[in-house]
């Protein structure tokens, strides 16, 4: 039997099962709902399923909407040809928030990584190969993150696209912004050094 009546156990366990929430920050959740109004708790329960409900991918570039196409792919402004590729929704999220880009997405659902079992056929691959003829593509920026993994889906995409007639780029990797040089690993180190630019004057 344990501490908390039987209704609090199965909650806190049910929290658990969060990425990144262990025992006691599933007891201290499980808890503070517990304290506020029952508001706070059909409020959550309601957007728990509503999310469930609601929520697909997008048919063109596989992003989380509510509607078909999202927002970014209705909207006109944003076909200036220039598709950016990433691993998964909260890197979109991530660029996004930025607002330092202006174009349009592809969310790949993943990375390379033979060793998980994830090849080629388990990306959104063919829906990337699909747009650029249709959507008039004349660039792909390749975001996938600085991972072995990411290496290897960026290189992969790389040669595959190499022949569509569209220029490929990679976003720049190195030295972060306030990063301090004898802190950094060898391979941000070999990136900072091959993607160097010229310095303005």
């Amino acid at each position: 039997m344990g501490i908390y009546p039987p209704p609090l156990e199965n909650l806190i366990r049910q929290l658990t099962r969060l990425p990144g929430i262990g025992q006691k920050s599933a007891a201290r959740i499980a808890l503070y709902i517990l304290g506020r109004d029952r508001e706070l708790a059909d409020e959550l329960a309601k957007s728990l399923v509503e999310v469930k409900d609601r929520i697909r991918f997008c048919s063109t570039c596989y992003n989380l909407t509510d509607e078909d196409p999202c927002g970014v792919c209705a909207d006109e402004t944003r076909a200036n040809g220039i598709l950016c590729v990433v691993e998964g929704p909260g890197d979109q999220l991530a660029l996004e928030e930025s607002g330092c880009f202006r174009g349009r997405y592809h969310v790949l659902h993943g990375a390379l990584s033979p060793l998980d079992g994830v090849g080629p056929e388990d990306l959104k691959i063919p829906g990337l190969l699909r747009r650029l003829g249709r959507e008039k593509i004349h660039e792909v920026i390749l975001a996938s993150n600085p991972t072995a993994e990411g290496e290897a889906t960026a290189s992969y995409l790389a040669r595959i696209l190499g022949d569509k007639g569209v220029k490929v780029t990679r976003i720049a990797l190195g030295v972060p912004m306030g990063g301090d040089l004898k802190y950094m690993d060898r391979m941000t180190l070999e990136h900072a050094l091959n993607c160097r630019i010229p310095v303005r004057t």
